[in-house]
């Protein structure tokens, strides 16, 4: 294809050669009011140079015609998965290419695109696509969908270029679906309080009537509750440790009901202590009995109740105890009416004095058994009969003493169970022998009736003992010579360490249960850990979003500590088992975007698509064959589209292939031809 042009290069200013313009002009008219014979030929020649001054040229373009591009967006997100959609898209892509091979001058573009972050973008893609083709090179964009695409935009103009968008749409019509939707959900939550989640039951298509919505924190049944389709309702969530507490709203699936993938919502709570509130009874008078309540006091967020008995248990004076205090002790306050309201509560050094009756005994007995948490570290008294252990506390004391002391030099060592527990795996000084710390001198000789011992010191006698008493914890220190460390004596040792932990494992803490089966994830990475006190740790087994189940190998790491890597090829909630125990973790968005909407429609693309001229269709409408429109050619309309058919604009976009110029003004032929006008010019006036 050749394209001519006329071209000036003024080989003077545009002004000047204006200025020579009216100067020509102008003695034009002084030589015709004069009545010169040679005026017109005069004028010829000035009119000649002055047009070789432009240097005018005749230009012949070579051009060679661009093919229009048009690009195919196929969607391959999760949502089509559903039913036939994915083998639609197939089935009009192949379609597609057939079509395309009877048009030379169009250059397809395919592009497939799964599900991001943020849902479904089709035009994120269709615009890196075509990011290097000039905007008169578009000639349509063709997307095949189930039409819930997420990054729709709101003008025409937004597209970058002007020609058609046709959207073929997957899917059948009249599609029913129902889906659970978090109204609002927090993100962390005080332990021990309820939180409220605000849930929704949203139906596509004709309703189900009402639903069950059923709340499952940890994998446990939290709450249950019906609503009407549409209805938001509030459901409490009580919180019950510290960390994430993975909560799922599920509501059944339905008859006829496209999936139920979307019939749960996954929401993670990370449940933050308010102040521990400690209850600390100092009993008999000894050397560290601040030891105690510095270390307490050193935790903001500790909220600490303490009282000391000053008065040995074996002093007898017939003196009232409300005569020898400065305040009265609350005793019925404290184990009685607002027993519950501490977290955990702390004997140092108490024997069965006769200041707290049996029944504050059973009390604090009742505690333990309701979920609480109980810490006693003894001296001398726990191995005679004024001992607690001799008082109603010994149902939930782990260790029984024999009666007699070990008075002599000896340091701590973690025990085999000790280095398998996260309380006192890893110590500071521990992995030294002897270990790293400095001696005590004494320990109550008792043996272990539950729980496990972490500890042993003199004659490898139990020294620390953790058990577990119904809901509640209970931890037993048979030495009142911990605050030897707290001075430093040779050296000290990881007191602060090992009180932190010991209050946290007491607290429910999930990152120091003994028995823990925990998953977290990083993107599609997840990482699996078996906690246990076991002499090897178990198979983990994996139950998928979709419900298919694997089991995976652990490696030990630690004492006590096995993991093991999982790459998810799914988005959703997974579930890891093992020896009884459950852990929950997301991969990708909690509620993905991609599955808030699964019916397909094909009113989301109709504005944009009727705004450019395109159409949208469905590629299916019976639900059986897929049926493509036709491809037309079109050099521009405002319509590109019909009943059986689709238009693809017709590009006029040209590449440049060559430049052939020809100068009118400069060369041989102009300049004989100026010549010959001043030659006649000067004849006809000479013949004057």
């Amino acid at each position: 294809m050749n394209d001519l042009q006329l071209t000036f290069s003024p080989l003077l200013p545009w002004p000047t050669l204006a200025l020579l313009t009216a100067a020509a002009v102008a003695l034009l008219a002084v030589a015709l009011r004069a009545g010169q014979r040679g005026a017109w030929f005069r004028a010829a020649a000035l009119a000649l140079l002055l047009l070789a001054l432009t240097d005018p040229a005749v230009v012949r373009e070579e051009r060679e015609p661009e093919k229009s591009v048009v690009a195919m967006v196929l969607d391959h997100s999760e949502s089509q998965s559903i039913g036939k959609r994915n083998q639609q898209v197939e089935d009009a892509r192949k379609g597609l290419e057939e079509a395309f091979k009877k048009f030379p001058d169009i250059e397809p573009r395919f592009v497939t695109v799964g599900t991001g972050a943020d849902g479904t973008l089709l035009f994120s893609a269709l615009a890196e696509a075509l990011k290097d083709v000039p905007p008169e090179r578009v000639g349509a964009a063709i997307m095949v969908t189930d039409g819930v695409v997420h990054d729709i935009p709101s003008q025409a103009a937004a597209l970058g270029f002007k020609a058609p968008v046709h959207a073929l749409v997957t899917g059948e019509e009249k599609e029913r679906d129902r889906r659970i939707e978090l109204v609002e959900a927090p993100r962390f939550g005080v332990v021990g309080k309820d939180q409220i989640l605000r849930v929704r039951v949203v139906d596509s298509g004709a309703g189900y009537g009402p639903a069950l919505i059923e709340v499952k924190r940890d994998g446990e049944t939290a709450a249950a509750q019906r609503a009407a389709p549409g209805e938001t309702v509030d459901i409490p969530v009580h919180i019950e440790h510290g960390g994430p507490n993975v909560v799922e709203v599920d509501t059944p699936a339905v008859e006829g009901e496209l999936t139920d993938v979307d019939n749960k919502a996954v929401v993670v709570i990370e449940g933050v202590r308010d102040r521990l509130k400690v209850l600390l009874v100092s009993g008999e008078p000894h050397p560290g009995e601040r030891s105690w309540r510095n270390l307490l006091r050193a935790d903001a967020n500790v909220e600490l109740v303490h009282f000391t008995i000053l008065r040995p248990p074996e002093k007898v004076d017939g003196a009232a105890a409300s005569e020898l205090s400065l305040i009265a002790f609350p005793t019925a306050d404290l184990f009685s009416r607002k027993i519950n309201d501490f977290d955990l509560i702390i004997f140092d050094r108490y024997s069965n004095q006769t200041l707290l009756p049996s029944v504050y005994f059973d009390n604090i007995a009742n505690f333990v058994e309701n979920g609480g948490a109980f810490l006693a570290a003894v001296g001398p008294d726990y191995a005679g009969l004024g001992g607690l252990y001799y008082s109603p506390l010994t149902n939930i004391l782990p260790a029984r003493p024999s009666g007699s002391l070990y008075e002599q030099a000896f340091r701590a060592r973690v025990s085999k169970d000790g280095e398998k527990h996260p309380v006192t795996r890893g110590l500071e000084g521990s992995q030294a022998t002897p270990p790293a710390w400095g001696e005590w001198f004494r320990q109550v000789n008792a043996s272990v009736v539950k729980g496990n011992s972490l500890l042993s010191g003199a004659n490898d006698k139990p020294l620390l003992v953790l058990s577990h008493q119904g809901k509640g914890r209970v931890a037993l220190l048979l030495t009142d010579q911990i605050w030897l460390w707290a001075r430093g004596y040779e050296g000290g040792g990881p007191h602060v360490d090992l009180m932190r932990r010991l209050a946290h494992w007491l607290m429910k803490e999930p990152d120091l249960e003994e028995e823990a089966l925990r998953a977290s994830a990083h993107g599609h990475d997840i990482v699996v850990e078996r906690q246990s006190l076991g002499e090897a740790s178990p198979p983990v087994s994996v139950v998928t979003p979709s419900g298919g189940r694997q089991t995976i190998a652990m490696e030990a790491q630690e004492p006590g500590l096995a993991r093991a890597s999982y790459a998810a090829r799914e988005t959703g909630l997974y579930r890891f088992e093992s020896g009884g125990l459950s852990a929950l973790v997301n991969v990708g968005p909690e509620n993905p975007r991609e599955f808030r909407e699964i019916a397909s429609t094909t009113e989301k693309l109709r504005p944009l698509a009727e705004a450019t001229g395109g159409t949208v269709r469905r590629l299916a409408p019976s639900g059986g064959e897929v049926s493509l429109p036709r491809l037309v050619e079109l050099r521009d309309a405002n319509m590109f589209g019909g009943a059986d058919w689709i238009g693809v604009k017709k590009g006029e976009a040209s590449a440049l292939k060559g430049v052939e110029t020809s100068p009118l003004g400069l060369g041989l032929a102009p300049l004989l031809l100026l010549l010959s006008v001043i030659l006649l010019a000067w004849t006809w006036e000479g013949r004057r």
